[in-house]
């Protein structure tokens, strides 16, 4: 594919219970630029998988729910396997909306960073103007300003899950050692930095609707306390007070 100047760009979908936004996630998706979807399907309890198989996408399946985290280590080991140069995770709730792709991986195709994400709030109002939950989005602004001060970065958010990764990101990182819950996003952010990987943002904007994936407040202050929780394994690390595995390049390992 010319435009992606001989990468192989390959779009993967951690899915779970996606059967009635799957199709239209799929329709959506710049196939000029995507060479290949791959989804892997968490245990869903509805017809995903026979959505997904109906539309000649490339499908794995848990035999049990893992988890976002955990369907993410399987979406990027086969998306490897399939000899991707860079991955873009579009969820199928269609929350994120997939005719973005080529902002997400146009830096990445011109070898100007290591990872891309797409970012709610560079553009906050979009956030609000899509139906994000006022204390959701007060929330990002808390998490995202601790997240900052102990990383050392300067990101407009860390919590989306619409972002792009070029191969040497996937087989640095011990992704493995992560968590199979939400906080994976977080982690591997985390990680890095502690490798010395680049990441860019792109503005984009999010919809959100009963069919889209989303937690609730308690699951939320779950999450924040994991992301918490994530930033004090990192500090401990960096101070040699505390050995993570996950902190640990392939290469060093």
């Amino acid at each position: 594919m010319e435009k992606n100047k001989g990468k192989k760009v390959i779009a993967v979908l951690p899915a779970y219970n996606a059967a009635k936004t799957l199709e239209k996630t799929i329709n959506d998706i710049p196939r000029q630029w995507v060479d290949e979807i791959i989804l892997v399907d968490d245990a869903s309890q509805d017809n995903t998988m026979a959505i997904a198989r109906s539309l000649g996408l490339k499908t794995f399946v848990h035999s049990k729910n893992r988890g976002y985290g955990g369907n993410q280590k399987t979406c990027y080991r086969e998306a490897l396997s399939a000899g991707a140069d860079i991955v873009v995770m579009v969820h199928p709730d269609h929350q994120y909306d997939p005719r973005l792709v080529p902002e997400l991986i146009k830096p990445l195709l011109a070898g100007e960073t290591d990872a891309v994400f797409g970012s709610r709030m560079m553009i906050s109002k979009n956030a609000l103007a899509g139906g994000m939950p006022y204390w959701k989005f007060l929330a990002n602004i808390f998490l995202t300003f601790i997240e900052n001060m102990v990383l050392g970065l300067r990101l407009t958010e860390y919590h989306s899950g619409f972002r792009a990764y070029n191969r040497k990101v996937l087989e640095t990182l011990a992704l493995e050692e992560n968590s199979d819950d939400f906080v994976f996003d977080t982690e591997i952010i985390a990680q890095m930095k502690v490798a010395g990987l680049k990441i860019l943002e792109t503005p984009i904007v999010t919809r959100y609707f009963p069919e889209a994936s989303q937690i609730g407040f308690k699951r939320s202050i779950e999450y924040g306390l994991g992301i918490l929780n994530v930033m004090r394994k990192y500090l401990l690390f960096k101070l040699g007070l505390g050995e993570y595995p996950q902190f640990k390049t392939k290469s060093t390992t």
